[in-house]
């Protein structure tokens, strides 16, 4: 294999109120794979542990999900998303892809639920989980 076919690689973020799942992809940009739940303090030390992780996997563009209601519609959570989008541009120096996360959260709970982990320690993966199918979503989307 060749440096050529190598891609640089891209963070999926499922951003909630208390914490942020991470999920980052192969060099070939094929599958997902989750890597942290960052449990959120205040924008600038979110925004610092982000930055370390973005130099630590060598991140270029993030895909961040976009919460829409059922019928497809924006509502105030995908606003905040917005924000949170421009901080990332601004802040990090990022790419920054909003992706349609419908559904992902349920999907995590589903699929953690048939894992042989505790109550505890699903709940503590969901966020993560969200975030790589986000990525996932978002990688067979622009293959």
């Amino acid at each position: 294999m060749t440096d050529s076919v190598l891609r640089t690689r891209i963070m999926a973020l499922d951003v909630g109120a208390r914490r942020i799942g991470v999920a980052v992809s192969d060099q070939l940009g094929i599958t997902a794979q989750g890597i942290d739940t960052i449990q959120r303090k205040n924008k600038r030390t979110d925004l610092e542990v982000l930055r370390r992780l973005l130099a630590k996997y060598q991140i270029e563009e993030v895909v961040v999900g976009l919460p829409l209601r059922l019928s497809g519609a924006e509502g105030t959570q995908s606003e905040k998303m917005r924000v949170f989008a421009d901080d990332l541009r601004h802040h990090l120096g990022v790419t920054v892809h909003l992706w349609d996360e419908r559904w992902t959260s349920t999907e995590a709970n589903r699929l953690l639920r048939e894992t042989d982990l505790s109550i505890e320690k699903r709940a503590k993966a969901v966020d993560r989980m969200a975030a790589t199918l986000i990525l996932q979503s978002w990688l067979e989307a622009h293959r």
